[in-house]
């Protein structure tokens, strides 16, 4: 079984998209908002180097911004 985490924020269009998406697919995947989390942050920082958002977690790998290619990838290994 993946699992698929996504760590969004409230305002941002690449998070809906890539949320629509993962529905679309009939992939399930857990939402973890940053604004409501902010410690979370720092955890996102230390294994990308990177702040923003969308960032999704599969199954270890992770995948930075809107990505569905490099998601399907990592589903499928």
């Amino acid at each position: 079984m993946n699992l698929v985490t996504v760590y969004t924020t409230n305002h941002c269009p690449y998070c809906v998209m890539l949320k629509n998406f993962l529905s679309e697919q009939n992939i399930p995947y857990t939402e973890v908002n940053v604004e409501t989390k902010p410690e979370i942050i720092d955890r996102l920082v230390k294994m990308t180097g990177q702040m923003g958002v969308p960032q999704t977690e599969v199954n270890g790998q992770w995948i930075v911004g809107f990505d569905p290619n490099n998601i399907m990838i990592a589903l499928r290994n």
